[in-house]
């Protein structure tokens, strides 16, 4: 049975979290940088995905290289210093690094909020699970 607030409709009443997007070139890379975010609060979620086979014009060439993409959910708060995190784990000279602003169910967003240092209100991480 769905939680009241995991209703299809409650993601368009839902609240505004952020999720920041970028890829890594090798696997570890991409969890060292997903375990940093979560362990310094910085994102309540990081999900690493790939490989991913990326093409792109660089330096006046067409390259194609195979990459890891890390998604972080953070909250609008702590969007900034989440993205300055990510951009300091990284090796690329120019690394991707995309803002989406999205609607969450309420007890996602709040979980998110909760967990990321900017949004704490104070709990620890026992007294707040993850919604299921």
């Amino acid at each position: 049975m769905m939680a009241n607030d995991a209703r299809p409709d409650s993601l368009l009443e839902g609240d505004t979290i952020v999720e920041l997007r970028t890829t890594f070139s090798a696997r570890d890379r991409a969890a060292a940088c997903a375990r940093r975010l979560v362990d310094g609060r910085f994102a309540a979620c990081v999900q690493v995905e790939g490989p991913v086979t990326s093409v792109y014009r660089w330096q006046g060439a067409v390259e194609q290289a195979e990459e890891f993409r890390c998604t972080c959910k953070t909250s609008v708060a702590g969007a900034t210093a989440c993205a300055a995190a990510m951009l300091a784990a990284h090796d690329y000279e120019t690394p991707e690094l995309i803002a989406v602003t999205v609607h969450a169910s309420p007890a996602y967003a709040a979980w998110v909020r909760a967990m990321v240092r900017s949004g704490a209100t104070g709990q620890n991480d026992r007294d707040v699970a993850p919604p299921s």
